[in-house]
């Protein structure tokens, strides 16, 4: 705002200058002035000093109010952060037209988003959070099964993405609430597996963890010893006429217990949902249709679930050696009163691997497979009619400053939706653009 106050001032001066000329000229007789003969008693000697002091005090003046204008028009407070990326990729799947025939093409396709994240502090215990976030993508980046990490299709829409306010009960215990909110962002952390480019690979797993952004609360407790807990719900028809909590609402309800030392956790969360639809990120037809997002696989009576989500993960004490990190994750998950033929009980497991540091600073290498969440059992006790699913991904990642991250990617799949010619193998490069 420099150049702003520059001009602000140069304008002043000379709107105290202009004044004097004008009444310079309108009180001098220029036909008479030889009549004017000055007096000593009445005349106040007028110098460029008489200028240049007025000058300079109107101008110090009129510098605090420009610095006064400069922070309420344009900055935020001091205790506001705001930190950006922008993401961009580039990729082809071989299959994608088979496992979803909706406008799919096996074609060269990218994506990008953008987001601005917004933290502010009213107390120094607290944190509003808000997350702006736009993008477009490729359809079949937006394929539960090809989910990409970062797909964001707003039709490159600038919306409000997430907001959400925690605050510190006690030094052990944090609270959320939020009208945009998931429920893994009040865990504590399950995993520590980064994906290159699948979603399904998220949070150790993302099967049982499946969420959605809407109106939630809840909090987490830990200590110093390691041990915590964490308890919250989302639900989307809060903001909506269906009403918050009634019978009809779609909510989720997480608890989680953990351990968690510097190189290992272990954690146990059970997800009580109800007329939840969003857990196919990971999941064949028939293991999403457990949930209620039923398609012509199966049948459903109820779309109530009860899910289970085991997490455990461990870092060697030192990166930059052939021995990886590790995560691991297994999910079962049952529908609740399930009678007839429909699809009952489902499970899936995941392992992840990386390893930091082995050829530069902050390069890690990722491999890491999934079994889906796939039909297990039926109501009735007849043939699943399932497939074996297996998907997987590879890729490395480096940065060629602190800002920049480049990373290309492999992935493929077997079984992976509803029958046997559902295979899928992909390449795809993302560019991560930090600020």
């Amino acid at each position: 705002m420099k150049l702003f106050q520059q001009m602000l001032v140069a304008g002043t001066a000379m709107s105290l200058i202009a004044p004097i000329a004008a009444q310079a000229s309108d009180s001098l007789n220029h036909n008479g002035i030889n009549t004017y003969v000055p007096t000593e008693r009445n005349s106040k000697r007028i110098d460029s000093k008489t200028f240049v002091n007025n000058v300079n005090e109107e101008l110090a003046t009129l510098e605090v109010e420009a610095q006064q204008y400069d922070f309420e028009a344009g900055s935020f407070s001091d205790t506001t952060t705001l930190d950006g990326k922008a993401i961009m990729w580039i990729g082809a799947i071989d299959g994608a037209d088979e496992i979803n025939a909706d406008g799919n093409a096996q074609s060269v396709q990218t994506g990008y988003t953008y987001t601005m994240n917004l933290n502010t502090s009213f107390n120094g215990d607290d944190n509003l959070y808000v997350r702006l976030k736009g993008g477009e993508n490729g359809n079949q980046w937006g394929d539960k099964e090809t989910y990409h990490i970062e797909t964001k299709d707003t039709t490159s829409a600038f919306n409000v993405d997430k907001i959400w306010y925690t605050w510190n009960v006690t030094d052990e215990v944090t609270a959320f609430v939020g009208p945009k909110i998931e429920n893994y962002y009040m865990y504590i952390t399950p995993s520590i597996y980064q994906p290159g480019v699948l979603k399904s690979m998220k949070l150790g797993g993302n099967s049982n963890f499946g969420a959605s952004t809407d109106v939630g609360f809840g909090f987490k407790y830990e200590n110093e010893s390691g041990f915590g807990f964490a308890s919250n719900i989302v639900t989307v028809d809060a903001d909506t006429a269906e009403g918050m909590l009634g019978k009809t609402d779609k909510n989720k309800w997480d608890t989680q217990i953990a351990y968690t030392t510097d190189n290992w956790h272990v954690s146990a969360t059970l997800s009580d949902a109800q007329n939840w639809t969003s857990q196919s990120y990971n999941a064949t037809t028939r293991g999403a249709a457990l949930g209620g997002d039923c398609g012509s696989a199966t049948t459903c009576t109820t779309t109530d679930t009860t899910g289970y989500a085991l997490r455990g993960y461990w870092r060697p004490d030192n990166s930059g050696t052939a021995t990886p990190e590790v995560t691991i994750g297994y999910d079962t998950k049952s529908l609740d009163n399930a009678t007839g033929t429909v699809s009952k009980t489902a499970d899936s497991y995941f392992v992840g691997l990386t390893w930091r540091d082995m050829f530069q600073a902050d390069d890690r290498i990722g491999v890491a497979f999934t079994q889906p969440l796939r039909v297990t059992e039926m109501a009735d006790g007849s043939d699943t009619g399932e497939v074996d699913p297996f998907v997987w991904e590879a890729y490395y990642s480096f940065r060629p400053n602190d800002s920049i991250e480049i990373r290309p990617a492999v992935f493929g799949g077997s079984d992976v939706t509803n029958d046997i010619d559902d295979d899928i193998f992909g390449i795809a490069v993302t560019s991560v653009f930090k600020f």
